[in-house]
């Protein structure tokens, strides 16, 4: 089954160049074995909020998103654990949502 990652942190989590050296280190750890598993389908990073359109009417709430990863896994505790593993998951939020089944 296919699951959409959409990887987001806030505006204003700010990590020193280490910790942000750290996370660049992990993130590609991350992707190797992902793409190693055959889980990762693709992955992207966002433009800046900045340059983003978000159309949500729910009372002015903004959603940051920074990136996706496209996955393939066998299940919602497989695309779980994939999402549990990525460095942001510590620092922001991994939304997991399934594609419909068609």
């Amino acid at each position: 089954m296919r699951y959409l990652l959409l990887i987001c942190v806030d505006e204003t989590v700010q990590l020193s160049p280490g910790e942000g050296a750290a996370m660049q280190s992990a993130t590609e750890s991350w992707v190797a074995e992902m793409d190693g598993r055959g889980v990762r389908l693709q992955g992207e990073p966002l433009r800046p909020v900045s340059e983003a359109t978000t159309v949500r009417v729910r009372g002015g709430e903004m959603l940051v998103s920074d990136g996706f990863d496209l996955l393939e896994c066998a299940d919602l505790d497989e695309a779980i654990e994939v999402a549990s593993r990525h460095p942001v998951a510590r620092i922001g939020t991994i939304e997991v949502r399934p594609f419909w089944s068609e």
